[in-house]
């Protein structure tokens, strides 16, 4: 799409009654395996990018045929597409309009897939970068500092156990954002953590009995900022995990409500910057580092593929490949075995 007809920042977002029918029925019929939101509109970002190119324009889009897709029109479109994305954006849109087109050739609007012979960029194979273990203990030690809790946004307590909860849960943002009080639930050697995962596949994740003390104080200390949203049951014998509904968000902001994206990318790029050129972080992988960091450490232990799959939440043991070749742990004893569990020790 060319800046001319690249849609102003104020304009309304397109509907659907402004995208061919045949869009609106592939959107349909991907409706019944449940994408999430984000994949919903993900979806008509991407087949906006290059129908606005094979329309010749935003005006008629609606009237876009399928018989204008053929092999060539999609390379053109997608060279206007590529000239101004990254990589990772080609990618994804490639895979959209793949995924449309196989629908449209078994729904017989399409002849045959033209994608195969449109080119997308090569995904890169570097193993993902992970902190070393100085880094990491760096990184606690810099929000586990109580010199500046005077200030009202300053939180150690909320702060560490983020970061740790990464480190030892290997949660995504989206993830940790996602999950409520009652989604951490007991038992007799520690607990467990309910993940809402990616592509809406749930998994549980095995913590240690130091992880859930983290998750306690930083429970109690929120109790003290937000008194009124605790639960009423506040005896001493009941566990502080317990003591707040269970749909209420396990990490909040200083505002008490449900931490936002930008909220949490802050935090840990705070924390980051605090813990200085020890815990050096690249551009970007902020979350992602520890995610890393728990994957990698997990790898260097006697850990299966499939067992690390099922802990990180990824759809493919050729992703966890990555990490680790050895084989043969069970999930707990696995997740157990992570070095950083220590870091639940340190403390100022």
């Amino acid at each position: 799409m060319s800046p001319a007809e690249a849609p102003s920042p104020s304009a309304p977002p397109r509907t659907d009654a402004e995208r061919p029918e045949w869009f609106r029925a592939f959107l349909a019929d991907r409706s019944t395996r449940k994408p999430s939101p984000h994949t919903v509109d993900a979806y008509r970002c991407d087949f906006d990018a290059i129908a606005v190119v094979l329309a010749g324009g935003p005006q008629q889009l609606a009237a876009l045929d399928c018989v204008a897709i053929t092999k060539d029109t999609m390379r053109q479109a997608f060279a206007v597409f590529a000239a101004s994305r990254e990589p990772a954006s080609i990618r994804r849109c490639w895979s959209t309009w793949n995924t449309l087109c196989s629908y449209l050739f078994t729904a017989e609007l399409l002849e045959a897939n033209p994608m195969q012979f449109v080119g997308r960029p090569k995904v890169a194979k570097s193993l993902p970068k992970a902190l070393p273990a100085a880094a990491a203990k760096a990184l606690v030690d810099a929000v586990t500092d109580h010199s500046d809790t005077k200030l009202r946004n300053q939180w150690p307590e909320r702060d560490r156990a983020i970061i740790l909860t990464i480190l030892l849960a290997g949660l995504r943002a989206g993830e940790l954002r996602a999950a409520n009080v009652g989604d951490v639930r007991l038992t007799e050697s520690g607990g467990v953590i309910h993940v809402r995962g990616k592509g809406n596949k749930d998994r549980a994740i095995p913590i240690e009995a130091a992880l859930i003390d983290v998750l306690s104080d930083y429970l109690a200390s929120r109790g003290t900022r937000f008194p009124a949203a605790s639960r009423r049951r506040q005896g001493s014998d009941v566990p502080v995990l317990r003591r707040w509904p269970t749909t209420a968000p396990l990490f909040v902001g200083v505002d008490g409500q449900r931490i936002t994206r930008g909220a949490l990318q802050y935090r840990i790029l705070r924390a980051f910057k605090l813990a200085g050129p020890d815990a050096h972080c690249n551009p970007g992988a902020l979350v992602h580092a520890l995610r890393h960091t728990y994957a990698t450490e997990l790898a260097n232990t006697n850990i299966s593929v499939y067992t690390l799959m099922k802990l990180l939440g990824h759809e493919s043991m050729a992703t966890s490949q990555r990490y680790v070749n050895a084989a043969g742990a069970e999930t707990r004893s696995a997740a157990a075995q992570n070095p950083l569990y220590r870091l639940t020790k340190d403390r100022r």
